[in-house]
């Protein structure tokens, strides 16, 4: 995935979960690097199985195609952006995984609405019929136009204003406006069908309530369901980050700014029960999964959780951390002291790291001055996570350190982890 191992230092300081450009530029920049790959995987796949795939759907992937090539070189970009977007790979996992038939068509027409959106996005002239896959028209990342009834809807994109309509040119649906924003180009909407979406206070992290890969339904959240627009209380989601976002600005500026800056999108779950639910998707970095939250802190630390497996499934993609077992025999298992079942030693190393990230955001709102603005409950609740969790850690850490599962790499990567905690509990041991 890499031309060259990345930088020691860069790996070093990725497993300390502290934010930093470099690792930040690296996992920006491997996260682009898949997508990539797997966007050419699928067109192989489409190419290598033509005649298995509706001509309708084939014709619509290849004119997707090559409108996502024409707006590549008008605007690069900006098909970065759509395709980085975490929905972008949920989508291209649900379309490498599933068999050939009619699941993959509906999978495979997918693209040309990705294609249609960075053509829009990026300024382009656009004059063409699309199909409606159950009866709305996604635009990843901007919105979703409901064609009321009409298996197709027509895109009229010859200037600033960008027409939607039925397919036989008649009504409207939508009428969207370019408008330039510095070197991005932003899209608004009115009519009908429309909908956007909501982007969360002070940044360009999304309320993603519309997506139909925000949450497919085979990628493993079992007995949740993603809420829709209609149900979402979008003015209780703004006060509720709004609120996080000033913890943790007060307690860890650097974290609070990364947070702003690689959460692309927060999904609202439907809650069940009073517990609040975080999770992520491995093939969606940079979505963060959740139910309503109880307070700031609750969201704040659901926030840093869920970003940092995010983080580390991506860096695991580019320098693996644990071997693949071998499929004819079970995985070993082990027992850590935040789950009550058994894991193995990639979720061992997952819960590691999150866990870390906690302790190290923890520890610094229990040092928090009483001049600093953090709130005295969050200082008390905080150093009391802090004892509760840090001896978790170093029990995880024997386990994986004493492991044959893990690479060299990730070797040396736990070991930088336990270095870290360590320092964290010198820091707090000179406090007491």
């Amino acid at each position: 995935m890499i031309a060259a191992p990345p930088d020691p230092a860069v790996l070093a300081g990725l497993a300390t979960t502290r934010p930093g450009p470099a690792g930040a530029s690296l996992l920006r920049a491997g996260l682009h690097a898949r997508r990539l790959l797997l966007l050419k995987t699928l067109l192989v796949r489409v190419q290598r199985h033509r005649e298995t795939v509706a001509p309708a759907v084939l014709r619509g992937f290849e004119a997707g195609w090559l409108l996502l090539e024409r707006a590549e070189r008008a605007r690069p970009d900006v098909v970065r952006a759509v395709l980085d977007y975490p929905t972008t790979g949920a989508w291209l996992a649900a379309a490498l995984t599933e068999p050939l038939g009619a699941g993959l068509d509906r999978h495979l027409a997918h693209l040309e609405l990705l294609a249609v959106t960075a053509a829009l996005r990026a300024g382009l002239s656009v004059d063409l019929v699309v199909e409606t896959p159950g009866g709305v028209l996604p635009l990843p990342g901007v919105g979703r136009v409901e064609a009321g009834g009409a298996g197709r809807l027509r895109i009229d994109a010859r200037s600033r204003a960008v027409r939607i309509g039925g397919g036989d040119g008649t009504g409207s649906r939508a009428v969207l406006r370019r408008r330039a924003n510095g070197p991005a180009t932003t899209l608004t909407g009115s009519g009908p069908g429309w909908h956007g979406l909501r982007a969360l206070p002070g940044g360009a992290t999304r309320l993603e309530d519309l997506d139909p890969y925000r949450l497919p339904p085979d990628m493993g959240i079992p007995a949740r369901a993603a809420a829709d627009h209609t149900d979402t209380d979008h003015a209780g989601w703004a006060d509720r980050w709004t609120a996080a976002r000033r913890l943790l600005r007060g307690t860890d500026r650097e974290r609070a700014v990364e947070v702003g800056r690689s959460v692309d999108a927060v999904v609202p779950l439907v809650p069940r029960g009073t517990r609040s639910i975080g999770a992520t998707l491995s093939a969606a970095p940079g979505a963060v999964l959740m139910t309503p939250s109880a307070g700031a802190a609750d969201m704040a630390e659901t926030l840093v959780h869920e970003l940092h497996h995010s983080k580390l499934a991506t860096l695991h993609e580019l320098v693996p951390l644990h071997r693949p077992h071998p499929p004819d025999r079970a995985a070993p298992t082990y027992r850590v002291g935040w789950r009550t079942d058994a894991r193995p030693v990639a979720g061992v190393l997952q819960g590691v790291y999150a866990h870390l990230a906690l302790a190290d955001l923890w520890h610094r709102a229990a040092r928090a001055t009483r001049t600093s603005g953090v709130p005295e409950q969050w200082r008390v609740r905080s150093a009391q996570r802090f004892d509760h969790v840090h001896d978790q850690v170093v029990e995880a850490l024997a386990i994986l350190l004493e492991s044959d599962e893990l690479t060299n790499e990730g070797r040396e990567f736990a070991r930088q982890m336990r270095r870290h905690l360590a320092s964290l509990s010198s820091g707090r041991r000179a406090l007491e």
